[in-house]
């Protein structure tokens, strides 16, 4: 099967590849150029292409059309979303078009070529109760701008009629780029305090993990379709995660105050509680999936290697 992944640059992208390269041939840039990686398993049915926005835009529609076609793709994983909560608020229109119109695109072009779509989507698509774990079935009532596009991606997945499967996450992180936990690493290295929302309950996602589940997918050729929720098991607030992160990391001299939702300032509104209910996805995938505690360390420990 060829496998075409959008976002290659991001870190579930980066996740992605990290999994694929055990078990699949990988392709990252344009095929042919000076620039193009490539690396092998021998044996494997499967070849990833790595597309980011200088190889494949995906808001244009005859160039996400064409890629799809001319490359005979089996299966698109969207990866590429526009991700900035806050500047969301004041960049709707931005978001929206990465977050649904081009969703819409990479829909209709799977749709054109018969290939399944695995599109990841969010936890903000909902407005979040006071204590109830949300299941695939829970009406959706997004809150910020981030959200409402993020559910328009998921209403252009299911109207154009693909083959899809949709996967909700959540406080996703990993070792690349810009995240929660990198951030916080480097924070409580070197300031004496500092202040975290404690008043927002959720599940830390590690990336590695959503990766190597979607790769398990694809090499089973497991493709039941549907909307399903995949985060790491448990819950915590983000003051819990970042002492969490504290503790694993040895940074016992940085004092994490928390503080309100309110009190932080944050433009963008979050679901105050939004704890996804992980039973469909392990059910139908027969994935397994770890306490988001033993995901973290983990990941420390591949940032200290």
């Amino acid at each position: 099967m060829r496998i075409l992944v959008t976002g290659a640059e991001g870190q579930l992208g980066l996740s992605i590849r990290k999994a694929a390269e055990g078990v699949a041939d990988v392709v990252v840039g344009t095929w042919g150029s000076p620039d193009m990686i490539t690396s092998g398993c021998e044996g494997s049915a499967d070849t990833y292409y790595f597309t980011d926005v200088a190889e494949l835009d995906i808001t244009n529609r005859d160039a996400v059309r064409e890629y799809v076609a001319d490359n005979g793709v089996d299966v698109i994983v969207n990866c590429a979303a526009y991700t900035d909560v806050e500047r969301a608020e004041d960049d709707e229109e931005r978001a929206h078009l990465l977050n649904a119109v081009a969703v819409g695109y990479l829909a209709e072009a799977a749709k054109a070529n018969n290939a399944l779509l695995i599109h990841i989507s969010t936890d903000y698509v909902f407005m979040g109760g006071c204590c109830a774990m949300l299941t695939e079935s829970s009406n959706p009532q997004p809150l910020s701008a981030y959200g409402r596009t993020k559910l328009a991606g998921e209403r252009a997945v299911q109207a154009s009629g693909c083959h899809h499967i949709i996967l909700r996450t959540a406080w996703l992180y990993s070792e690349y780029g810009h995240n929660f936990v990198r951030t916080m690493l480097r924070l409580t290295a070197e300031r004496e305090s500092v202040r975290v929302v404690s008043d927002q309950l959720g599940t830390p996602t590690y990336a590695g993990d959503l990766a190597t589940a979607i790769v398990r997918i694809i090499s089973e050729r497991n493709f039941r379709e549907g909307v399903y929720h995949y985060t790491n098991l448990g819950e915590c607030s983000w003051w819990q995660f970042a002492r969490e992160i504290a503790r694993v990391a040895g940074h016992d001299g940085c004092d994490i105050r928390p503080c309100t939702t309110v009190e932080y300032g944050a433009k963008a509104p979050r679901p105050h509680y939004a704890v996804l209910d992980k039973t469909k996805f392990m059910t139908t995938f027969g994935v397994e999936i770890s306490r988001w505690e033993e995901s973290l360390k983990r990941c420390i420990d591949e940032l200290r290697a």
